[in-house]
Order: C-alpha cells, then sequence, then structure tokens
C-alpha cells in the first residue's frame, strides 16, 4: 500500500481486480484467438485446434491439438495459449494439454480460415 494505508496503489489495486474477477469461457476463447500457429497465418481456434475450455474457480483447463503430431512448435504454442490465459483477470493457473484424440482434420477449420489458407 502507498503512505494512505485505505487507499491501494494502482499496482494493487489492478491485483486486487485480476484476483476477483470472476473467468468467463467466452473471454478465454476469446483470448486463444490470439494465439497463432507460427507457421500459418490463422489463430489456433480459427484452425479448430482447441476441443475443450473447463474453468474451475481460478484455473482454466484447456485440451488442444495440432495441425500434426510431429509439430516442433507444438509446446510454443501451448506455452503462448497459456501465457495469454494466465494474464486473463481472475486466472491464477492455466494447464494446457495437447492431446491426439479426436485427430485433426481440415474440416474443423473455420469458414474463415479455410478462406484464408485458400482451401475450399
Amino acid at each position: 500500500m502507498n503512505e494512505d494505508k485505505s487507499v491501494p496503489s494502482p499496482e494493487e489495486a489492478n491485483e486486487l481486480q485480476k484476483s476477483s474477477a470472476a473467468i468467463s469461457e467466452a473471454d478465454v476463447w476469446e483470448t486463444l484467438r490470439m494465439v497463432f500457429d507460427p507457421e500459418l497465418p490463422v489463430s489456433i481456434v480459427d484452425l479448430g485446434l482447441v476441443y475443450d475450455i473447463r474453468i474451475e474457480g481460478k484455473s482454466v483447463f484447456v485440451k488442444m491439438t495440432l495441425t500434426m503430431p510431429g509439430c516442433v512448435m507444438g509446446p510454443s504454442i501451448a506455452g503462448d495459449a497459456q501465457n495469454r490465459i494466465l494474464a486473463l483477470p481472475g486466472v491464477e493457473e492455466a494447464n494446457v494439454e495437447i492431446v491426439w484424440d479426436p485427430p485433426w482434420h481440415q474440416s474443423m477449420m473455420s469458414e474463415e480460415a479455410r478462406k484464408r489458407l485458400g482451401i475450399d
């Protein structure tokens, strides 16, 4: 706290707001739209790589896949997703798990992603 103990500093106010905010699934989806496969100009959401989002209290659990099992960028993509989720107000823990079932297929992409990649 600053000199006036009854008024939190801007940093403390931000932390208080972050710790008391409710986590919305819509906010998590929107945040994951900012995570891109480095090899493609499309978000992991539009690619259809995010299979499940579960929120339990201040924890967020995501199951996602990759376009190919041998993708060397997998840990980087999952790490970016995790860091962005952790930046959301109210989130204290984020777990991003890469799964392979069901296997990813181009049909899982959004219409916008297919257009952007010249598919269809």
